[in-house]
């Protein structure tokens, strides 16, 4: 394309081939000039090269943010913020047409906001509209990565910008750099003024962002970041966090609607393992064994990175007895392979009970062992979001469906048409109706 090479990878076997047997040469990337602009100029985890540097952010994201002992230190924030959801949704939604993908996102961005600077920002609470506003900004950002532009196909073009996608990835990332400097500046006086926050948690650890600023201040050079590193992990974890983890909610739910005796068989698992008279908490998610086939069922079906990021090689290599060479970009199709119905029976009909036995369960975890099963990468470049999505994924899917039950709006048809990009997306947004389904109303206030 243009004066570059792609090469499309479609069946597990090559792309065990690219993301095992050839990891250490295609840990690359060939970063879109969108993409560039929005993580400072590659120097975030996502879109940065295979170097220390690179290495250096992964732990710091691995030890700091997503470790064990951090993620159950602040799960009453999200415990919280999954509650307040419900509790907003029942005072002032109930029975009413919402925009089910919207009201997700607002959720996670709390949550992950809320981990990242305790979810303020110069002590005041953030807004709904604020919440929309960044999602706005997080959706046109990742829309222009994932669009086809002339300059990344003709480098020497450019200069000129032809489809102006430059321009206005820099005008969001420059709206997304003024919130991180808010909350950056905020922290500074805080620390300053010893008045650090904590996170909303029984251990009351710090949140992440006084995390980086301390290790701004590291003379080790293996802990200390700077300061174009801590933003642009910072909008690795925004925007990841949020938009991918809202769409696979909305694709779940989706395909509940379009299969409503799944709906049903999920419900029906929650009240018996959670009670119909109490509310859904992380203990309980390990036993939802449907739910959890439900969700991996989607992912299979709907991967929130069809092409996972696109992988470059650093030296020749073979693939598939054919000579790559370096500079290539590879792109693998988890979409494709999750499709392919020489390894899937009926690979188009959504069926959980592909995932549902104990031996579906080890076989196909999201650790990308399995390279028929990929739905978050495999390899040194997986995605570093893992350990957060396998809880929140299944703990806001199970207390939205164990709180409420959800029906399309009278007349109404659902759309399953998918918007190809870098995140897959529904083209139109899916719009549903809750009605209460405890029996103890309290539970709602």
């Amino acid at each position: 394309m243009g004066s570059k090479i792609y090469v499309v990878i479609s069946s597990a076997s090559m792309a065990k081939e690219v993301l095992k047997d050839n990891d250490s040469i295609l840990a690359y990337r060939d970063t879109p000039i969108a993409a560039l602009v929005s993580s400072y100029g590659g120097s975030d985890i996502a879109w940065s090269p295979s170097n220390s540097e690179w290495r250096k952010l992964r732990k710091v994201l691995a030890h700091e943010l997503l470790s064990k002992r951090s993620l159950e230190s602040c799960y009453d924030l999200r415990r919280e913020e999954i509650r307040k959801t419900i509790i907003e949704i029942y005072k002032l939604k109930i029975s009413m047409p919402i925009n089910f993908g919207e009201e997700v996102f607002v959720t996670i961005l709390n949550v992950i906001t809320g981990m990242l600077w305790g979810g303020t920002i110069q002590g005041e609470q953030r807004s709904r509209v604020d919440a929309l506003e960044f999602r706005k900004v997080i959706v046109e950002l990742n829309t222009l990565v994932g669009k086809p532009n002339v300059s990344d196909f003709f480098p020497v073009l450019r200069c000129f910008d032809i489809q102006g996608i430059e321009r206005q990835a820099t005008a969001l990332s420059a709206w997304l750099d003024c919130k991180i400097d808010l909350v950056i500046d905020h922290k500074e006086k805080l620390k300053d003024k010893d008045q650090f926050q904590t996170c909303q948690s029984k251990e009351n650890r710090k949140d992440f962002v006084q995390l980086l600023l301390e290790l701004m201040e590291q003379e080790d050079d293996e802990r200390q970041i700077n300061s174009t590193q801590l933003k642009a992990l910072f909008v690795d974890i925004v925007m990841a966090g949020t938009d991918a983890t809202s769409t696979t909610i909305e694709w779940v739910m989706t395909e509940m609607m379009q299969h409503p005796e799944i709906m049903k068989r999920v419900q029906a698992e929650l009240d018996q393992v959670v009670g119909i008279n109490n509310m859904v908490e992380e203990s309980h998610l390990s036993e939802l064994q449907y739910l959890n086939a439900v969700l991996k069922e989607t992912l299979r079906l709907h991967p929130a990175a069809p092409l996972l990021l696109p992988h470059s090689s650093s030296s020749p290599c073979q693939i598939g007895g054919y000579i790559i060479p370096n500079g290539v970009t590879v792109l693998c199709n988890a979409w494709s392979i999750h499709r392919d119905p020489e390894v899937w029976a009926d690979p188009l009909k959504f069926h959980p009970e592909r995932f549902s036995s104990n031996e579906d369960v080890k076989k196909f975890d999201y650790n990308g062992n399995n390279f028929i099963y990929i739905p978050f990468g495999s390899g040194r470049r997986i995605c570093s979001g893992i350990p957060l999505a396998k809880r929140m994924l299944p703990y806001v899917l199970a207390s939205l469906l164990h709180s409420f039950d959800w029906r399309l709006p009278k007349d109404a048809k659902l759309d399953l048409r998918e918007t190809f990009g870098v995140a897959l997306k529904k083209t139109t947004p899916l719009v549903v109706i809750p009605t209460p389904r405890l029996d103890n109303l309290e539970l709602y206030t």
